[in-house]
C-alpha cells in the first residue's frame, strides 16, 4: 500500500508544483536557540487558505469526474479542509458544500462563504456531522469529501514531504526528526509516506496531539477506531472523531515513529513562542506541533528537526486572550 500511496503523491506532486507555490523550509534561529537544536519550520500557514488543506482538496477535486463536478461535491469540517475545498472548487467551479458543527469557529466559516461555498452547521459532534453528510451526499448522489478518510487528500497532502526533501537536499540539511500535529491522520499520513520513502526510515515521524482531543492516538493505542473522549481545545483543526474504517488509522500506525500528547498549555505558550521568535500568528494546531517539538527535543536532542507551521486561521480575539 505504502508504494501505491507513494505513486500517488508523486502524481500529485507533479500537478500542484505548477499551481501551488512551494512553502519555505525555513532556519528559526531564535526557535533553534530555545530548543537547543536546529528548528527549520515547514511555513504551510502561508498556503493561499492559511493551511496545507489545500493541497489535498485540489488534488481530489482535480480528479473528479466532469459530470461529479457539475452536481457539486459535499464535505465537513471545521474550517480549514472547508476554505481549502471552498477555493479549490472556485477555482475550479465546483459547487461546494460544506457541512459543520454549529460550535466552529466563525472566522473560519466566514472565510468558507467568502469563496462562494454553501455553510450547513449542524448542533452536533463534528463526528456525527461527518456520518451525516455522507448520508445526505449518498442520498443525493453527490460526491463526499472526507478531509482524511481519502487517499487522493491523502496523496496531495503528503507533497508537502516532497517539497521538505528538496528543501533538504538544496540546503545541505539532514533532519532527525519531522513534528506534525495530527487530526484525522490525513496529512500525518501523506507526509510519512514521502519521508518514509525519501529518507529511507532514517527522520523520525512525531504526531502530536492536544491532550483534550486525541481520537487517532488512542485509536492506534487500542488498534482500532475506540469512542475517545473529546474536550474543549484551542487546537480546534485537529479536533474530532474518526469514521469507524478510516484508512489513516493502519497509514499511521506504520508510518508515525512517536507519538507525543500536549496540554492547552503548552499549546498557547507554543503559539506565543512562535511570535515572539519568528513573528508568525499560528492557530493552536500549528502550536500543537510547536510544543511536541520543544517536548521531544528536550529528550532525545536531535541535531536538526522540521516542524509543519500547518495554519494560521484563528480568531484575533481567541489567539491574543491565548498569547496573553
Amino acid at each position: 500500500m505504502m508504494d501505491h500511496l507513494f505513486r500517488r503523491i508523486e502524481d500529485a506532486h507533479a500537478y500542484l508544483r505548477h499551481v501551488l507555490v512551494s512553502t519555505p523550509l525555513a532556519l528559526s534561529p531564535l526557535l533553534s536557540e530555545v530548543a537547543q537544536t536546529k528548528v527549520y519550520l515547514k511555513c504551510e500557514h502561508l498556503q493561499p487558505t492559511g493551511s496545507f488543506k489545500v493541497r489535498g482538496a485540489l488534488n481530489k477535486i482535480r480528479q473528479l469526474p466532469l459530470d461529479v463536478r457539475q452536481a457539486g461535491v459535499i464535505t465537513v469540517s471545521s474550517g480549514n479542509h472547508g476554505q481549502a475545498m471552498a477555493w479549490a472548487g472556485w477555482r475550479s467551479r465546483v459547487p461546494v458544500t460544506v457541512y459543520t458543527s454549529s460550535a466552529a469557529a466563525s472566522v473560519k466559516l466566514d472565510a468558507i462563504r467568502a469563496w462562494g461555498a454553501t455553510v450547513v452547521a449542524l448542533d452536533m459532534p463534528l463526528l456525527s456531522v461527518e456520518l451525516e453528510a455522507r448520508r445526505i451526499a449518498d442520498q443525493r448522489g453527490m460526491a463526499f469529501v472526507s478531509p482524511y478518510n481519502d487517499i487522493d487528500v491523502i496523496a496531495g497532502q503528503g507533497t508537502m514531504g516532497l517539497e521538505i526533501h528538496q528543501a533538504c537536499q538544496d540546503q545541505g540539511v539532514h533532519l532527525d526528526a519531522v513534528y506534525a500535529s495530527v487530526g484525522g491522520g490525513g496529512m500525518i499520513s501523506g507526509l510519512g509516506a514521502a519521508l518514509a520513502h525519501t529518507s529511507r526510515q532514517q527522520t523520525r515521524l512525531v504526531g502530536c496531539w492536544p491532550e483534550h482531543s486525541a481520537a487517532l492516538y488512542q485509536a492506534i493505542e487500542a488498534g482500532c477506531v475506540v469512542d475517545a473522549p473529546e474536550l474543549d481545545t484551542i487546537s480546534d483543526g485537529t479536533a474530532g472523531g474518526l469514521e469507524p474504517d478510516t484508512i489513516t488509522l493502519d497509514l499511521a500506525r506504520a508510518l508515525v515513529r512517536d507519538t507525543c500528547l500536549v496540554s492547552e498549555g503548552d499549546i498557547t505558550s507554543a503559539m506565543r513562542l512562535i511570535a515572539q521568535t519568528d513573528r508568525w500568528m499560528i492557530e493552536g494546531a500549528a502550536g500543537v506541533a510547536v510544543a511536541g517539538m520543544l517536548h521531544d527535543t528536550a529528550r532525545h536532542h536531535p541535531d536538526a528537526v522540521a516542524v509543519v507551521l500547518c495554519g494560521r486561521n484563528i480568531n484575533l480575539s481567541t489567539y491574543i486572550e491565548a498569547v496573553q
